[in-house]
């Protein structure tokens, strides 16, 4: 009887991979408490005695970060060596935190009459506290949020596992750059980003991105700062609640002139078109979309190349129509349709053919 708990409760804690710092984290599950069986007076020694409680036993001892451990098999049918081998190879290769944490597991045993006594040793290749700040998340359309988080912490090292994942590292980063144009106000350079999946393939993995950013966090945090602070000044005067949409966008458009500024070869973020020496497309475009979320007005960062080269423009989604703006080319309230773009050279995903 004590085994079946131990067994149901192992499930639950390897499924919910063991990080009590989670709690305070989105789309994370919580550990119930795992009570485990004493044997022979040695509450260290777990119990397993079918090849399927053994790679929970495993598990468990790599979920709790313990370098050395004793399972007990008892009344145990198949090979004890292989099934043993097997086992460890399965923990460090084939799940999602063993691929992660762990460099490698050793194992001996010992036969007393009919039971085995085995010592799992294991050499781990991060931190407990890498290990702890795994968030679980439930699918790939979470990552972007967590994502987004990171970011605007400025932090480096962000690693979720996923409970059912079917993209690559492409996707990941795609994901990180989608989340970089969506915050605006922290964006203060993209970061290069690494992404690593483990183990190599599966449903269920564990996401590791890497992040480095342009500046030291220090200055990037003291940067938002000020560009927030200069934001909520220039609509200190403004209600946005009290217009109506053209109302608003009319007079988001007699704000920019003064409020931004383009330089070709300049900046890349909205400080620098607010707060800097001016910014180039890339800029102006975060700098719009920023100005417009605290306007209320609806808008869209748009990604593409003009004339062949790389370049940014935003499109606004609240006048029910497709109409875009671009700060480079025009800041006095001029907006374009899709034709007018592509006649002007401009070319991005969803363009419609002409």
């Amino acid at each position: 009887m004590k085994r079946a708990i131990f067994s149901l409760a192992l499930c639950c804690a390897l499924l919910l991979s063991g990080c009590s710092s989670l709690l305070d984290r989105p789309y994370v599950a919580v550990e119930p408490h795992v009570e485990q069986p004493a044997v022979a007076g040695d509450s260290s020694t777990l119990q397993a005695n079918t090849y399927s409680e053994l790679v929970n036993a495993v598990l468990f001892l790599v979920s709790q970060g313990t370098e050395e451990g004793m399972i007990q098999l008892t009344d145990y049918r198949g090979e004890v060596e292989d099934d043993l081998n097997r086992a460890c190879v399965e923990v460090a290769k084939d799940d999602p935190l063993g691929a992660y944490a762990v460099d490698f597991i050793k194992n001996s045993y010992t036969r007393v009459l009919t039971t085995y006594e085995a010592v799992i040793s294991i050499t781990y290749r991060r931190t407990k506290e890498q290990v702890q700040n795994i968030v679980n998340v439930t699918s790939t359309s979470a990552i972007r949020k967590e994502v987004s988080a990171a970011l605007s912490e400025y932090r480096p090292e962000l690693v979720l596992r996923v409970g059912y994942f079917t993209g690559g590292t492409d996707s990941v980063a795609d994901l990180v750059r989608q989340a970089y144009y969506d915050a605006p106000a922290s964006a203060m350079g993209m970061p290069e980003c690494t992404v690593a999946l483990y183990p190599d393939t599966g449903t269920q993995r564990i996401v590791e991105i890497l992040l480095t950013y342009p500046e030291d966090v220090e200055t990037m945090r003291a940067k938002a700062t000020q560009l927030q602070e200069k934001v909520d000044s220039l609509f200190a005067s403004l209600n946005p609640q009290q217009y109506s949409d053209v109302e608003r966008l009319s007079r988001l458009f007699t704000l920019l002139p003064q409020a931004v500024t383009y330089t070709p070869g300049g900046g890349s973020t909205a400080w620098d078109a607010i707060l800097g020496d001016g910014a180039n497309s890339e800029g102006l475009a975060l700098a719009f979309q920023l100005l417009a979320g605290q306007m209320e007005v609806g808008s869209t960062l748009v990604e593409g190349t003009l004339n062949g080269k790389p370049h940014f423009w935003n499109q606004l989604t609240s006048d029910g129509g497709a109409h875009y703006v671009d700060l480079s080319r025009d800041r006095n309230g001029t907006t374009w349709s899709a034709q007018d773009l592509l006649e002007l050279g401009y070319l991005w995903d969803g363009a419609p053919k002409i």
